[in-house]
């Protein structure tokens, strides 16, 4: 699959909203950053090899690591890597499925949820 930037954000705006209210909450005070593909470096804060796919990235300081004495130096950003991505699906009904599960899964690095509750919302 190989879709326009232009597509492809729509794809992402469409997942958004089909994120439940309780976790898209959490999206109003984080930048989400389209990219072609993860940096060198990216990849070895995700503990990856150059090669390896990597759909998405949160950078910043989660909600449990967060203090009022230090504040975050930086907006908290999650990345979603659309050529991966791309790569990795066979059609858009599964593109806009997986942009929505790797948004979320950022999203819960973000506010510190569990794998368990992941999976009890349906995105385990």
């Amino acid at each position: 699959m190989k879709l326009s930037e232009k597509e492809f954000d729509r794809i992402v705006k469409r997942a958004i909203r089909r994120i439940p209210a309780e976790i898209r909450q959490y999206l109003d005070n984080i930048v989400i950053s389209v990219r072609k593909r993860p940096t060198r470096a990216m990849l070895m804060d995700a503990g990856l090899s150059p090669g390896d796919s990597l759909f998405g990235l949160f950078q910043g300081v989660s909600l449990l690591e967060r203090s009022v004495t230090s504040p975050p130096l930086f907006p908290d950003t999650i990345f979603l890597f659309q050529e991966p991505i791309e790569e990795a699906c066979k059609n858009i009904e599964e593109l806009e499925e997986e942009v929505e599960i790797t948004l979320v899964h950022e999203i819960a690095h973000f506010v510190g949820m569990t794998e368990e509750r992941l999976e009890e919302l349906g995105y385990g």
